[in-house]
């Protein structure tokens, strides 16, 4: 908005043309949605208070996590907040990217929201069934791999649009860009045609997946945001460097019209991220909730995908990655050993990850930190794909 309004007024005041620079709108993002978070954060608590929407504790998990109970959760609507005004003051709204990013990120924090509603208004312990669930978070995932299979592959909407149309009339049997590729890091010039079916169904995982295990993740106070911020700082820069043809060409990745302005997006994700942190750190003012998690999820799957870089964000996200398999191996080696033996067994003391080490006698400010170090280690690795070639 602030952009095309400097635009229009720059002939007049010469200044205003350092708004068309993505860096220094950038800046401005994650400053605008940290003070937003900041100052928002005191009302928007008092009013999840007010309305007594407190977090459940299981009381079979550690112990010391029962003094939780009736910690206002639902707290990823400050982290929406800051990033959809942020995005929407500082980034090019002509940009197809930046609102497919904004309308899944959104839309799963929708999702998250109605479970969240649910559980601790309606006092459902279930909130949205599991099948409700996964059907909204694929009605999402589905429209929006749809639209990246051939936004990430044209360089406008005029061209976005004649490209599904030829795959239509194709008999939906047409091959893509080289641009949609999968690309494997540390190696010059090996990735793998997807295919416009293979496309969709990668990126669908990717998101779904993304916004499921950021949620898993999100169990202790901290936990799951700086991780969050991080990786999506590091998209940001593979997004700023895919969207610039000189970067792109130098570090043989492939050049994405338009992908630039997503630095905006995640600076402002970084900025909301940060200002959440604030109430969340140990002992956590507010909860992320599923609002939060699932949103924030989804925002990092959606922009690994525009930037080429699924496997990059595998490798950054380490962290979501192991807490997810920790509940996938746990709850299938129980079910197993129940079946064959008549008693489940389970290979860590509590799942996901993470109560296993509390449960092991980690502090939860050990667990988080060192969660924090592996990250900052795992996305240096990942970013430094962008020369180990």
């Amino acid at each position: 908005m602030l952009l095309w309004l400097a635009q229009n007024f720059q002939q007049e005041l010469g200044f205003l043309r350092i708004f068309n620079f993505i860096t220094f709108r950038t800046v401005l993002a994650t400053l605008t949605a940290l003070f937003i978070g900041l100052l928002a954060g005191p009302g928007v608590i008092r009013m999840l208070t007010r309305l007594k929407v407190g977090q459940a504790v299981r009381t079979d998990g550690p112990q010391t996590h029962l003094i939780k109970s009736g910690t206002p959760t639902m707290g990823g609507v400050l982290i929406l907040i800051g990033i959809g005004i942020s995005t929407l003051l500082w980034a090019d709204l002509g940009n197809r990217f930046v609102w497919i990013v904004l309308i899944v990120t959104l839309g799963f924090g929708a999702i998250g929201w109605v479970d969240d509603y649910r559980k601790v208004v309606f006092k459902d312990p279930n909130g949205m069934r599991s099948r409700e669930k996964y059907m909204w978070q694929s009605l999402i995932g589905i429209v929006a791999s749809v639209c990246l299979a051939f936004s990430v592959s044209e360089v406008n909407n005029t061209k976005v649009w004649e490209l599904f149309v030829a795959w239509v009339q194709s008999g939906f049997n047409m091959t893509l860009s080289p641009k949609a590729d999968l690309i494997v890091p540390f190696f010059k010039s090996i990735s793998y045609p997807l295919g416009v079916c293979g496309f969709i169904a990668l990126t669908y995982f990717v998101i779904v997946g993304t916004s499921n295990a950021v949620n898993l993740t999100d169990g202790l106070d901290g936990l799951a945001i700086m991780p969050t911020v991080m990786v999506g700082a590091a998209l940001g820069l593979f997004a700023y460097l895919t969207g610039s043809v000189t970067y792109a060409k130098y570090l043989l990745i492939p050049h994405i019209p338009g992908a630039g302005e997503l630095l905006i997006f995640c600076g402002a994700m970084a900025g909301a991220g940060l200002a959440f942190l604030w109430y969340n750190a140990y002992p956590a003012q507010v909860f992320m909730g599923d609002v939060g998690a699932l949103a924030l999820g989804g925002a990092l799957g959606t922009i690994a995908v525009i930037v080429r870089q699924e496997i990059v964000l595998f490798i950054m996200g380490g962290i979501f990655v192991v807490e997810t398999l920790s509940v996938m191996l746990q709850v299938a080696y129980f079910k197993i050993t129940k079946k064959r033996y008549g008693v489940g067994k389970r290979i860590l003391l509590m799942a996901p990850l993470h109560h296993h080490y509390e449960q092991k006698g980690w502090k939860e400010t050990q667990v988080v930190v060192r969660f924090w170090i592996i990250t900052m280690m795992l996305v240096l690795v990942g970013l430094s794909t962008l020369k180990l070639r």
